[in-house]
């Protein structure tokens, strides 16, 4: 008796069609995205003295320097509480923000080794590091904390709408990431362009000052911009000093969900073209 070999050969192509999700497949391969999430978490830190320290450390100096110079000299607003805590409450949100975002924008360009010999969802990649932003905002609320109890801030039940802000930030953040990052695939600009983008946004966002300081009539201007009712929001829960801002809340809600399904879908168009222009 002769043997049959019968050789199969599989080829995997992207699927095509903006609505065309594997669900399933993410579902399979979502423990390899907690792995890069971590992943993204050691090499941040790997041979530093510091460590994770700097989580903590980068907002709350910047937040020194912010009260020096627009507290203290500029003398600008702060909604009747103290200008340490008003800008550190929308430095913590802000600073997960732009270290996700600009971390997730390079993701596909930094992991090209990865993109081109290994099969994943590639829309795992810019969404990694978003996640495991979420640590160092863990470890950064803790300067909160102590400062909420040394100037007596005591959240109400608002408090109950952080988790909702935290996941549309992120959403926020990995919906930019999926478009930049695609982008940069081919057009390596965004690199350049980027943290002057990230800049520009900042002072186009309530960190500094209060989102009422622009008047009524160009008040609506801020609210372009999601963060604005992110950050509003994310103040006003955890202080406790004002309402929240129900109506910039779901402003900035429906303009992220946009942003985001809009990311998710470019980017699954264009990943057919990764592994040749990586």
């Amino acid at each position: 008796m002769t043997e049959h070999s019968t050789d199969y050969e599989l080829i995997i192509r992207p699927k095509y069609g903006l609505l065309d999700i594997n669900w399933q497949e993410l579902k399979e391969y979502r423990e390899l995205l907690f792995f890069l999430a971590l992943r993204e978490i050691k090499i941040r830190y790997k041979q530093t003295i510091m460590g994770a320290s700097w989580a903590v450390l980068q907002p709350f100096f910047t937040m020194i320097v912010f009260t020096l110079i627009f507290g203290r000299l500029a003398q600008m607003p702060s909604e009747g509480v103290p200008y340490p805590i008003f800008s550190y409450s929308g430095l913590l949100l802000w600073t997960y923000f732009s270290n996700a975002l600009s971390q997730s924008s390079n993701s596909l360009v930094d992991n090209a080794p990865l993109l081109s010999k290994v099969y994943m969802p590639r829309i795992f990649i810019p969404t990694a590091p978003c996640l495991s932003g979420l640590v160092d905002y863990g470890i950064a609320m803790s300067i909160l904390v102590l400062m909420m109890i040394y100037y007596r801030f005591m959240p109400g039940i608002t408090i109950l709408l952080l988790p909702l802000i935290v996941l549309l930030t992120f959403l926020l953040a990995a919906g930019i990431g999926y478009w930049l990052s695609s982008v940069c695939v081919k057009y390596r600009d965004v690199k350049f362009v980027l943290p002057f983008f990230v800049q520009l946004l900042l002072f186009v966002s309530p960190v500094i000052y209060p989102a009422n300081i622009a008047g009524e009539n160009l008040q609506w201007l801020l609210y372009l911009n999601p963060m604005t009712g992110l950050i509003n929001a994310h103040r006003a829960c955890l202080l406790g000093h004002a309402s929240v801002d129900f109506a910039g809340l779901s402003i900035s809600a429906l303009l992220t969900i946009i942003i985001f399904l809009s990311g998710i879908f470019y980017i699954k168009r264009t990943e057919k073209y990764f592994a040749d222009l990586i």
